[in-house]
């Protein structure tokens, strides 16, 4: 008996030094070891907890390992099917879930009860989570050993291309009334244009018929598949979602979809899986009787790494303001881990907002539409609960590394300018003037009325929308200087920036400089010019 005793209490000191909790269940075990293999070579200590418990006993083993003060991450292994309690063999690769009463969004049709791994990494019972979670949904071991090659690849890859500076938006076209189409436009714009740094590129692929970012309607589908299929670090929906799709594309007369399960099986990713982050309803509602949308991409050999999404109804003001926080610490402060980042976010999502800013400006406007009584920190905090992470939370970010740009904050159309800086590593380099993202190189048609004739026209607006490119050069950088020159075109005009990218096979560089193009200087003047 002492003997016995002496075991579990050096379980309970090794347990306690973990910087990481495992919930996984024992037939998934060989599936999952090349993954522990793996976190354990890079310096991870793993505690695994049984998944036959019940979430109080598996949130009280969670926090007696965090009394040691190293815990970071808890990973849930196995899907949490609502059948479990009736069926002992799913019970017995199952991981069961959270569910919190729901307050805010049952407002607007909400069911009363919300879906959430947030309680496990809350380990004082304020809401806030205090460690990062992340849950990879497997139905089998042949599932979970699929997700587990996907994550080893990921950082694995040796692809430095130019998916690692890569975010690609797709949004729809709102419909959630005017207040609150106001409302996730202002995000949308905010995240795109501020949110995201020069230094990476963006797309846009947006179900407006009237906006240049819309492709053919009727190709919508195909454009939004191959845009995963690119490859990306991130990859952004927003707008309205269901357990199995997200919106349509509406047009006077008909409608075309966006994205559903089935899609799943076209995904082929031809460089690095994006992380895909569903803005919308619905879309990671886990434990449902049928998989939801998030767990079939997850699945797909093809399909994202990891999945950001909620479980139920989610509203644009707190979406927006998570949606914000997870892009800046990850594009702006480059968060090392993809759970660091969303454990960052949802702590920062309950900060009160400053007085100036986006955040600030994000609080007006919803303080402003809201229907009395508004409390949107208690939106926000429901939030926390809604939003989950369906993939390896210590999953580490691919970022390309930073390099110096330098070039005259301002030049006049037409003029060549100099641009010159300092990259950490060799290799293909290439030198971009681009514009601003809530600009475009080229007048769009407008258009007022919809025409099905003009149709076919759709798809090459769309593609020089999302070609900001005003010049380009490219050249062989050797020695981490560099110094190179551009024309800027007669026609270009207002805020631009300077963007370089270096590659080579052992890694990637990006940086960028912003840059106000004005229009050339009368004849007068560069006569004058000594």
């Amino acid at each position: 008996m002492t003997t016995v005793l002496l075991l579990l209490s050096l379980c309970a000191v090794a347990d306690a030094g973990a910087d990481t909790a495992v919930v996984c269940p024992q037939e998934f075990r060989q599936a999952f070891e090349p993954w522990l293999e793996h976190r354990r070579e890079q310096g991870h200590r793993i505690a695994v907890i049984s998944n036959l418990q019940s979430p109080g006993e598996i949130r009280a083993e969670i926090r007696q390992i965090a009394v040691g003060g190293r815990l970071r991450y808890v990973v849930l292994v196995g899907d949490a099917d609502p059948a479990m309690d009736r069926d002992q063999a799913l019970r017995r690769r199952s991981v069961p879930t959270h569910h919190a009463k729901a307050v805010i969004n049952v407002q607007y049709g909400s069911e009363p009860e919300i879906a959430s791994d947030n309680w496990y990494a809350d380990l004082d019972d304020d809401r806030i989570p205090d460690v990062a979670v992340g849950r990879l949904t497997a139905d089998s071991a042949a599932e979970l050993a699929l997700i587990v090659r996907k994550i080893l690849a990921y950082e694995e890859c040796a692809d430095f291309g130019v998916w690692r500076r890569q975010v690609h938006f797709v949004a729809g076209l709102g419909g959630f009334g005017a207040v609150a189409d106001t409302l996730m436009e202002a995000a949308v714009k905010s995240l795109i244009t501020a949110g995201v740094p020069a230094t990476f590129t963006t797309t846009m692929t947006y179900g407006n018929w009237q906006s240049p970012y819309c492709p053919d309607p009727r190709q919508f589908q195909r454009v939004t598949i191959e845009r995963l299929n690119e490859g990306s670090l991130f990859w952004v929906y927003l707008g309205h979602g269901q357990q199995r799709s997200v919106d349509y594309v509406q047009v006077p007369g008909g409608f075309f979809p966006i994205l559903s399960s089935p899609d799943a099986r076209q995904l082929a990713c031809r460089h690095g899986a994006p992380i895909a982050c569903f803005l919308a309803c619905y879309s990671g509602a886990f434990d449902q009787p049928r998989d939801c949308l998030a767990e079939d991409l997850l699945r797909s050999p093809g399909g994202p790494v990891a999945i950001v999404c909620g479980t139920r109804v989610t509203m644009p003001y707190a979406m927006a303001v998570m949606g914000t926080e997870l892009l800046n610490i990850c594009l702006v402060e480059r968060a090392e881990t993809l759970g660091a980042a969303m454990l960052a976010a949802k702590r920062r999502t309950m900060r009160a907002a400053g007085g100036v800013g986006h955040r600030a400006a994000l609080d007006a406007l919803a303080q402003s539409f809201s229907p009395p009584p508004a409390d949107l920190a208690a939106e926000r905090a429901e939030h926390l609960d809604l939003f989950n992470l369906l993939g390896d939370p210590l999953l580490r970010l691919p970022y390309p590394r930073e390099l110096e740009v330098q070039v005259r904050p301002t030049a006049a159309a037409g003029e060549r300018i100099a641009i010159s800086g300092r990259s950490p590593l060799d290799g293909a380099c290439t030198v971009e003037l681009v514009v601003r993202r809530d600009r475009l190189t080229f007048q769009p048609p407008r258009r007022g009325q919809f025409n099905p004739s003009a149709l076919a026209d759709y798809a090459e607006v769309y593609q020089h929308a999302n070609q900001p490119r005003w010049a380009m050069t490219q050249l062989q950088l050797s020695g981490g200087q560099f110094g190179t020159h551009l024309d800027i075109p007669p026609q270009a005009r207002g805020a631009c920036h300077v963007r370089v990218f270096v590659e080579n096979t052992a890694g990637c560089a990006a940086g960028a400089a912003d840059l106000r193009i004005d229009p050339p200087a009368p004849a007068s003047a560069r006569a004058s010019r000594p």
